[in-house]
């Protein structure tokens, strides 16, 4: 698929940004190690192993999407609504209809990490700037590599407008980084491009999946205008909701708003979104460094006090939360929680652990334990982030002291207590201590795929799942 936006010729002095997004990556590396699931349902689940029920689902495919399986569902809820191949029988009347089922994977990061080290080395071939935002997600600048002139019919310039069978350089770029990744790796990718990386991303949400869609500079306005205000890059549902409480629902409205209104509103995010709804933004594409945090949040359809239902959220975050940590072989020192209570009241508490750990089981452990505090409120979204991330390769502790010949002693020599409770050192905060404040700015400064801003959450969300959970796969930390 792919769409360009008419409008003049921009000629070469703007600049060209791509937005790569990898459709649903773990279910197509699925696919990709088995070329017989392809167009079937396929649920990746965390913590899920084969036959099993327990878990959360990390990626499910657009198939598996239709029956209503969303990105950090329980296994359970989503076997309710997708039953296994597996357990799929036509002659038996009592077993699910194998018309009606999906094929259910656990999580395999080491391999999905070698084919998001095929698609970045592509990438990489192709620009001289990438910024890596996530394992399935990147911004190239590509104004070195190619421009906004127009070409087609042997007549540069000539406006789409007018029929003539004309392209930008920049559309044939963006054409090339699609056929490339999948000639060379075999997994799809939406492709947005534009003048800014605001706008490259919004065209690659635009025409999901395997998509391309081109703005040119002249072509901003009359493609951001119309669309619905949450498509802008960082309007969630709430944001959403709060703008449309001022008679703002589509991005031109939003750009035809008054900006001190906003801004009063809304402080320096007014501006922002203000700006970004007029195609602005000046942002360089830049590598990125090392994350200081890592973290996801999911939103409730409804607030809800159910407190299972909330202990199931966070276990489901914090196993994605851990496996991205272990991902990027980050160890981290600190877990924490994030509680958003109706209207929009913003809690986080975290506890700091005496040593660096990678340990799945302790960040949910200690997730929970620290939603204890909130089992009788009402919650609109809950988030799970752990943070003083070190990568530096060095060993880390255990549960039961540091590891052997690094242990940590008392003043007297003898080596401390061991429970899990003494381990994790307990410092609940809900405001800052001298070393590591747990401030929503601090909470909100994280990795991309494990940080987007509240809004950008439940706008990627919304976008390629519905009104639904965020996807476990990518996250953009561009704020």
């Amino acid at each position: 698929m792919e769409e360009t936006l008419p409008g003049v010729d921009d000629g070469p002095g703007e600049r060209v940004i791509c937005h790569v997004d990898m459709d649903c990556f773990y279910a197509s590396c699925e696919r990709l190690r088995e070329p017989d699931l392809d167009g079937e349902p396929v649920v990746v689940g965390m913590g899920y192993e084969y036959g099993e029920t327990h878990g959360a689902v990390a990626t499910a495919s657009y198939e598996a999407r239709e029956y209503g399986v969303d990105s950090a569902q329980p296994i359970s809820d989503a076997l309710e609504r997708l039953p296994r191949v597996a357990d799929a029988d036509r002659t038996d009347p009592e077993a699910p209809n194998p018309g009606t089922a999906g094929h259910y994977r656990p999580v395999d990061m080491a391999f999905y990490e070698s084919v998001a080290s095929d698609v970045k080395e592509v990438l990489h071939g192709l620009a001289d700037t990438v910024r890596e935002v996530s394992i399935d997600e990147a911004y190239l600048d590509a104004t070195a590599a190619t421009s906004w002139q127009r070409v087609g019919d042997g007549v540069g310039g000539q406006d789409e407008a007018d029929g003539a069978d004309s392209r930008t350089l920049a559309a044939g770029y963006g054409r090339h980084v699609k056929q490339t990744i999948q000639r060379r790796v075999g997994v799809p990718a939406s492709v947005g491009v534009g003048p800014n990386m605001a706008v490259a991303k919004v065209a690659s949400d635009h025409d999901k999946p395997d998509g391309l869609t081109v703005v040119p500079p002249s072509a901003v306005e009359g493609f951001l205008a119309p669309l619905p205000v949450e498509d802008i890059h960082g309007v969630g549902p709430v944001r959403a909701r709060e703008l449309a409480a001022m008679g703002i629902e589509t991005a031109g409205e939003l750009a035809d708003a008054d900006p001190g209104r906003l801004a009063s509103r809304f402080g320096d995010r007014g501006r922002e979104l203000y700006d970004r709804a007029r195609g602005r933004d000046d942002r360089a594409v830049t590598p990125r460094g090392r994350p200081k945090s890592l973290s996801r949040e999911s939103a409730f359809t409804e607030s809800t006090d159910d407190a299972e239902a909330k202990r199931e959220k966070v276990r489901a975050l914090a196993a994605d939360v851990a496996e991205r940590a272990r991902s990027r072989e980050a160890l981290y020192q600190t877990i924490g929680i994030k509680v958003v209570q109706p209207p929009f009241e913003v809690n986080t508490r975290a506890e700091s652990l005496s040593g660096p750990v990678d340990d799945p089981e302790l960040v949910r452990e200690v997730a929970l334990d620290l939603l204890t505090e909130f089992d009788d409120d009402a919650v609109r979204k809950l988030g799970v982030r752990v943070s003083k991330l070190s990568f530096d390769g060095g060993r880390q502790a255990s549960l039961g002291g540091y590891n052997a010949g690094d242990r940590e002693t008392d003043d007297d020599g003898e080596s401390p207590t061991t429970t899990l409770s003494d381990w994790a050192a307990p410092r609940r905060r809900t405001g800052a201590d001298d070393d590591h404040p747990a401030t929503l700015a601090e909470w909100a400064d994280a990795e991309p795929s494990g940080d987007r801003t509240d809004d950008e959450t439940d706008a990627a969300a919304r976008r390629e799942t519905g009104p639904t959970q965020p996807s476990l796969e990518s996250f953009d930390d561009d704020q």
